[in-house]
């Protein structure tokens, strides 16, 4: 074990991080567009309804066990903040354990998973035909994807962002290009669309093992004690349970809103999705920045630096809140062009620009919500972020209630109050936790003295 080092944290270090992750998160939206622009061109409704209904599936199933990604990128960077090399690799082998055994039991209970989420979708009998025969292939990318999603955290946390957004952008890719070849070349159908999603985790898990290899100190050979050691695997189940919780919470939120959009009408609901294209650019910005919180705010834990994770705080939120300034703005200037070209249908744009004013607010109380996810995970204050994640769902059926009379305003409202009091509420916790978690921290050698750009050790 090496000493703790502490790096200086600057915007520098910051974008080192959201930069790239920015970058990756702008790739997978085409995925989606391949697939339904592939599966469109076979001019089969139940069958472009089929690959929807199962995409959303996955979207809500993967995101729910996101906490692969989130707990080892923030594990890696407090051991790299600590100095503990070999531990980084510990943290990296019970991360490829817990995704095997969750893919595994996905896999084994496929059958009785497909029939419980496809009755609560309630589609037509060809769209979830459809959609059944994309789930049942796709499910067996489960292993894959889950180690995917501990391989991407473990290389952000090394602060190895560049590696990651390389291996995420392969991965986008070959699931891109298989599409077109299985779908429009061969004729597989949509289930050509699921090979492709299980080839490209697949091959991005080979690819992303062979790189942590490369990085991996002393290889993955790890003693049977040191990885099964029962306090850090407790602490790893404990930390993993609550964003569990957190992130069905919001999933929560999410449903909720899009099943309400649903119930308004085709038109409401047409005006949502495409308002919705809007809060994912959006996020796609504060969540890079969020990656950056979770890696720099983990090593100043690690490393016990107040002064740096003070640092990492203000940076994030600072340049999140001028990114959400800036995209708010044009929002408001070109929004009402943006629905134009999105939709043809002047009820759709009428209702659309109706409800933009929402999505031009939503970036503000946005950065709040996102950069205190990011610091809280970094920190692993995850039992606190799940339960003012659960208090600030609360509020947002609590707003919902009061304000239904108002339809869709109401529902746009409810969700905008969801993000306030998902920062606001964490951000009043903050100053408590920051105390108690520094008040006996030892002070940490010189910023920047032992340690490259990278955070790896030199002349070590």
């Amino acid at each position: 074990m090496h000493a703790p080092v502490s790096a200086k944290i600057g915007s520098r270090q910051v974008f080192a991080i959201a930069g790239p992750a920015m970058i990756a998160n702008l790739t997978t939206p085409l995925i989606g567009v391949v697939s339904t622009t592939a599966i469109g061109r076979l001019d089969d409704a139940a069958l472009l309804g089929g690959v929807a209904m199962a995409s959303v599936i996955f979207d809500c199933l993967f995101w729910l066990f996101g906490f692969l990604r989130m707990s080892t990128l923030a594990f890696t960077a407090q051991a790299l903040g600590a100095g503990e090399t070999r531990e980084q690799t510990v943290i990296l082998v019970r991360g490829f354990i817990v995704a095997g055994l969750i893919g595994a039991a996905l896999i084994a209970l496929q059958l009785p998973l497909a029939g419980v989420l496809f009755d609560l979708m309630g589609g037509s009998e060809g769209v979830t035909r459809a959609a059944k025969t994309y789930f049942m292939i796709r499910i067996w990318s489960s292993p894959f994807a889950f180690a995917n999603y501990v391989i991407l955290g473990w290389l952000v946390g090394q602060a190895r962002a560049n590696p990651a957004l390389l291996l995420q952008i392969v991965i986008n890719l070959i699931n891109m290009a298989a599409t077109i070849l299985l779908v429009l070349v061969y004729d597989t159908g949509i289930a050509g669309a699921a090979i492709a999603a299980l080839l490209s985790e697949g091959i991005g898990f080979v690819l992303g093992w062979l790189v942590c290899r490369r990085y991996a100190d002393g290889g993955f050979a790890v003693p049977r004690a040191t990885l099964f050691d029962r306090a850090k695997l407790m602490r790893l189940l404990a930390v993993n349970t609550d964003i569990l919780i957190r992130t069905a919470a919001l999933i929560a939120v999410f449903l909720f809103f899009t099943a309400k959009g649903a119930r308004a009408g085709d038109v409401t609901l047409a005006a949502n999705s495409v308002l919705n294209n809007f809060l994912l650019v959006s996020a796609f910005f504060l969540d890079g920045l969020a990656n950056a919180a979770q890696q720099l705010c983990g090593r100043s834990f690690g490393a016990r630096d107040a002064g740096g994770f003070a640092d990492s705080t203000r940076l994030v939120l600072s340049w999140g809140l001028g990114f959400a300034l800036v995209v708010a703005v044009l929002f408001a200037l070109f929004g009402p062009a943006l629905i134009d070209v999105m939709t043809a249908s002047d009820a759709v744009r009428r209702a659309a620009r109706e409800f933009l004013p929402f999505v031009v607010v939503a970036p503000i109380p946005g950065v709040f919500a996102f950069g205190f996810d990011g610091i809280y995970v970094g920190a692993t204050w995850a039992r606190e972020m799940r339960n003012l994640m659960l208090a600030s769902l609360a509020i947002f059926f609590g707003v919902w209630l009061a304000l239904q009379s108002f339809g869709n305003a109401g529902l746009w409202s409810a969700l905008i109050a969801s993000y306030v009091a998902r920062g606001g509420l964490q951000g009043a916790r903050y100053p408590a936790l920051y105390r108690k978690t520094f008040s006996s921290s030892p002070s940490p050698r010189v910023r920047g003295e032992g340690r490259d750009e990278g955070g790896s050790p030199r002349g070590r």
